[in-house]
């Protein structure tokens, strides 16, 4: 009885085994088959471990001038630029006292942050200070919007912030608003997104695409936008027009907020903490055809 009972646990153990190599197998073939876009390989990123006081990283900027990134965190005003080369070493600055920041966006020497209701603040150095203006969404109180996305596209000379939850869109939609940078004056529905073939692609009759970041590739011209919470990457043209979707794999991009690009099209994709690790930044070198 004694053996048949060690018999019993050998062989359930040998059981145990071969489920677990077996799911081991699995995920390692759901990594293999997700697909990305051209020019890139999402499974296979140099990753940049950022400092505790990133965790909460939200939009992302590049500096051409000397190849760092500044960014931003949701909870504080504080503005950090981050060597990339340098074992992502940050500085900060405070700008604000503590509100829902979201993103920011680079334009000329002046820096744009997207506060979650809507508003601006914009952000430029003298010496080493920072001066700051704040710039407020039109009727803000008469409206439920949510945006968390802001970039700039150089073609239609305007700030771009794509809606995350407005009321308006019932889901169907996503609306893209304006805002010029020398009026800051707004500008409603410069373009809309069509939710539904993205949805399509999903599979998901019921899908709320929320948008959390976005860039334009400066080699494709195609606008790349976020998901968080879908855990998605689209691909559009600049009018919002979807091309491609991709599912992004949650072991690697555990919150991603925000999206930028290096002139070459190199592609940086922050993360946030989240629940484990700490917060970085993804760094993916464009790779050349042939």
């Amino acid at each position: 009885m004694l053996f048949r009972s060690y018999l019993t646990q050998y062989y359930f153990l040998i059981f145990i085994f071969f489920i677990l190599l077996s799911a081991n197998c699995q995920t390692a073939k759901q990594k293999i088959l997700l697909p990305s876009p051209p020019g890139y390989d999402l499974q296979a990123p140099v990753t940049l471990k950022l400092s505790m006081e990133l965790d909460e990283i939200s939009g992302i900027s590049f500096y051409q001038k000397d190849s760092t990134v500044f960014g931003i965190e949701d909870e504080d005003g504080i503005f950090f630029k981050i060597a990339l080369n340098n074992n992502g070493k940050a500085e900060s600055w405070h700008f604000d006292k503590k509100r829902d920041f979201e993103d920011v966006a680079l334009v000329d020497s002046t820096f744009y942050v997207l506060v979650s209701n809507g508003d601006i603040e914009t952000l430029q150095f003298k010496n080493d200070s920072i001066i700051t203006n704040k710039i407020k969404f039109p009727d803000a109180d008469k409206h439920v919007n949510e945006f968390e996305t802001l970039y700039y596209d150089d073609s239609l000379k305007q700030l771009i912030m794509l809606c995350k939850d407005c009321e308006e869109d019932k889901k169907k939609k996503v609306t893209a608003w304006g805002i010029d940078p020398k009026s800051l004056q707004y500008t409603p529905s410069v373009f809309t997104i069509d939710v539904a073939p993205i949805a399509e692609k999903v599979s998901d009759e019921k899908f709320h695409f929320k948008p959390s970041a976005a860039a334009i590739n400066p080699v494709t011209n195609e606008l790349y936008i976020l998901a968080s919470v879908n855990n998605l990457l689209v691909v559009a043209d600049r009018k919002g027009n979807v091309k491609q979707v991709y599912n992004l794999d949650p072991k690697i991009f555990k919150q991603p907020e925000g999206i930028t690009f290096t002139p070459s099209g190199d592609l940086l994709i922050s993360n946030e903490a989240a629940l484990t690790g700490a917060a970085n930044i993804l760094i993916y070198k464009r790779k050349k055809k042939g």
